[in-house]
């Protein structure tokens, strides 16, 4: 693409595509500068009309509610215009940003959430510096969508890549513990622990769950009672059990409504989706290849968000992390190229289409999931028929690092060592 630019404009651009300061930086500034446009577009606002930045001030409303006694799940219309559907330690933790002013305290939730994903990215063993440049420029615009809404979807997203990483470091606890911090944020995030499953530590990674369960669902005792704490986790628990609403979501669910008109029970569609999720893991002997554990790390990334019917435009950093994670860190091929294209297409780019589309098209045949299953689809099949254990000898991270260091082109191949020294000085077609 860069060659269609003027010559001293591409000698100037290509390097800085992929130096990481400057991905970083760009990040970094997209989610400071969502934050001050949100506050900005809300100093006009109606008498009444809630903020650009809601699910912001649902968030550190919440700590207030904690600290002065209240119910966390009731309706607070005066200050937001949606429920708390977090845990009473999400609201805790809120606490440091409470106090500072919207525009100042939604800046740095915003640069939070941004950094602990980069940090997250940088750390990945499966990456050269080349693909990890263009994995997040991939994710650019999908990560703005979510810093845009405020949301703390692009955190769990990093938490869940860095306990991947801090896992293949064998650093169970940090990892058990970054497992756990996604739980108390939403509750799906707790799919992540089947990671554990891959480490010779798996029993290990759940002993260090259990305590992390139980230290950080503590943590609010700083702030309430005990009998206080108890009611807020049951009120958390009733709330959660009424929010079955009509809802399909951007999801598998949708999608079989819209496009097939099935209507199948939730619990029956997450249950085979679960299923169809695990069946890999019947490959022990591939738990040894760390592409077979990244791919898997991609799928489970994917599947938490299109088999939850309450999944939204936001929530989908989360799925498009693990599409990148899927197709960077491999050889090109045609059809996963055509597959990368249209959850660009049709995942990143549907909230910037016009909103008359949107509403008539894009939500109504939950066509921001559609390429996202398709991928979920073809990283289930690779898991189950890639030749991992027959084929391959075991690469440890230090040897995947040390091919991937020595590297200045192409997109990383995790199979055989051999087949990376060779790619090493070749860029594949």
């Amino acid at each position: 693409m860069t060659q269609l630019l003027p010559p001293r404009l591409r000698g100037w651009l290509e390097p800085r595509i992929l130096d990481w300061r400057w991905v970083r930086g760009t990040l970094l500034v997209l989610a400071a500068g969502a934050g001050v446009q949100q506050v900005l577009l809300s100093l006009n606002r109606a008498p009444g009309q809630q903020t650009h930045y809601n699910n912001f001030n649902i968030f550190v409303g919440s700590f207030f509610h904690l600290i002065h006694g209240q119910d966390l799940y009731a309706w607070y219309p005066a200050e937001h215009w949606d429920l708390y559907k977090y845990s009473p330690t999400f609201a805790a933790f809120m606490g440091p940003l409470a106090y500072f002013p919207d525009v100042v305290g939604l800046v740095l939730w915003n640069l939070i959430n941004a950094g602990v994903l980069l940090y997250a990215i940088r750390r990945l063993p499966i990456l050269d510096a080349r693909a990890r440049a263009l994995m997040c420029w991939f994710l650019a615009l999908e990560f703005l969508t979510s810093t845009q809404n405020s949301q703390c979807n692009v955190l769990i997203a990093g938490l869940i890549i860095l306990a991947f990483d801090l896992l293949e470091q064998r650093r169970t606890a940090w990892a058990a513990l970054a497992v756990v911090g996604v739980f108390y944020i939403k509750l799906f995030g707790i799919f992540a622990a089947v990671l554990f499953l891959l480490y010779p530590d798996r029993w290990r990674a759940l002993r260090w769950s259990a305590l992390w369960f139980v230290v950080l669902g503590l943590v609010p005792l700083l702030f309430v009672s005990p009998a206080q704490l108890q009611f807020l986790y049951q009120s958390w628990w009733e709330m959660l059990a009424a929010d079955h609403s009509a809802s399909t979501g951007l999801s598998v669910i949708g999608w079989l409504h819209s496009w097939f008109g099935l209507d199948p029970p939730k619990p029956a569609v997450v249950l085979v989706g679960a299923v169809v999720c695990l069946l890999p893991l019947v490959r022990v002997r591939a738990y040894a290849q760390v592409r077979f554990r990244s791919l898997f790390l991609a799928s489970a990334l994917i599947w938490m968000i299109i088999f939850n019917h309450k999944a939204e435009s936001a929530t989908f950093i989360i799925a498009m992390c693990g599409v990148a994670i899927w197709y960077f860190p491999q050889v090109r091929k045609t059809e996963n190229l055509v597959l990368l294209g249209l959850a660009f297409l049709f995942t990143t780019m549907s909230p910037r289409l016009p909103d008359r589309l949107v509403e008539a098209v894009v939500l109504p045949y939950a066509l921001k999931a559609v390429p996202c299953i398709l991928v979920w689809f073809k990283i289930t099949f690779e898991l189950v028929f890639s030749p991992f254990a027959r084929d391959e000898p075991p690469v440890t991270r230090a040897e995947t690092r040390q091919a991937f260091d020595s590297r200045d082109h192409g997109p990383p191949c995790l199979c055989r060592m051999t087949v990376c020294a060779r790619t090493i000085s070749t860029t594949p077609g």
